[in-house]
């Protein structure tokens, strides 16, 4: 009995080493000053084409625009949005730009804690000094909601945020949205919205039991990973047209969620539209529609 006691505390001393060096482990880089000045309406454009106002605001409980507490059910435990008000205490009225340029695009907050992969943070990496400033002229914008978003719900060891470092450092990759000459301006339009702003592949790419995108064996293959067990279907462009879909149609479906059967679009794929892809230009949606009908890779 003495002997698995000492045995149980030296695996307890271990796993509490681990966890220390765990929390003193750096992450991210330094953001340099950002002195440029936002517009406040291609910054509102940026976030509903990001998804910012569907994840951030609880509509089925009549919440305030961007006030969080929007649950996703994951298979590690339940996250919830956080609060983008200018609210000090419980949003980010007291946070830098540079701050919030550093949770947009590596995902780690102005304490230094890395957020969950359940924020889209990995396909934002690239948005550029005017792109940070436009959005967040626009959230300065939204008013503040004196109102905490909900803890998230996790077992051990999921409930340690300093174990998401490991993550980081095993699946973390920079979005794939730099421009290929050889194919032209809408192309690469369509690119950088699908790959990074609109973050298709979240939903629509297939993941491993650790939750990270198999981007190179699945990629807009589908995915019975979505938030609340559901599924998003295959977008690749094999899949696509065999489904009946091209760029009209598809251009067409995103502004109106109207499917080329005359169906609907439900659930999640319903929601992108309504409070998201409906607001974009009809050439952003057909630069969307191109990328995804062609054989990119």
């Amino acid at each position: 009995m003495r002997k698995a006691l000492i045995g149980v505390s030296f695996i307890a001393a271990g796993v509490a080493a681990a966890f220390a060096a765990l929390s003193v482990w750096p992450i991210g880089t330094d953001v340099a000053e950002i002195a440029l000045e936002g517009d406040v309406n291609r910054g509102a454009y940026l976030a509903r084409a990001s998804g910012c106002i569907a994840c951030h605001t609880n509509f089925e409980k009549g919440g305030a625009p961007l006030a969080g507490g929007v649950e996703l059910e994951t298979p590690f435990g339940s996250i919830y949005s956080p609060n983008l008000t200018q609210d000090p205490v419980h949003g980010i009225g007291d946070w830098t730009i540079e701050e919030f340029a550093k949770a947009v695009r590596q995902g780690i907050s102005p304490d230094g804690k890395p957020y969950y992969p359940a924020f889209t943070y990995p396909f934002y990496a690239n948005f550029t000094d005017q792109e940070i400033a436009d959005l967040w002229a626009a959230f300065q914008t939204v008013a503040p909601v004196d109102e905490a978003s909900q803890e998230p719900e996790m077992p051990f060891p999921f409930n340690q945020r300093s174990t998401l470092k490991i993550w980081r450092a095993l699946f973390l990759e920079p979005p794939r949205t730099d421009p290929a000459p050889e194919n032209g301006d809408l192309w690469n339009r369509g690119r950088q919205l699908v790959e990074g702003a609109t973050h298709c592949g979240a939903c629509h790419t297939g993941r491993n039991l650790l939750g990270a995108r198999n981007i190179d064996t699945e990629h807009f293959k589908g995915s019975d990973m979505l938030p609340g067990g559901g599924k998003a279907p295959a977008i690749d462009y094999e899949t696509l047209r065999a489904r009946g879909w091209d760029v009209d149609n598809l251009s067409y479906a995103l502004r109106t969620g109207i499917t080329p059967s005359g169906d609907a679009f439900g659930n999640a794929m319903g929601e992108v539209v309504l409070y998201g892809t409906q607001f974009l230009t009809d050439q952003d949606l057909e630069a969307i529609a191109t990328y995804l009908m062609d054989d990119h890779g």
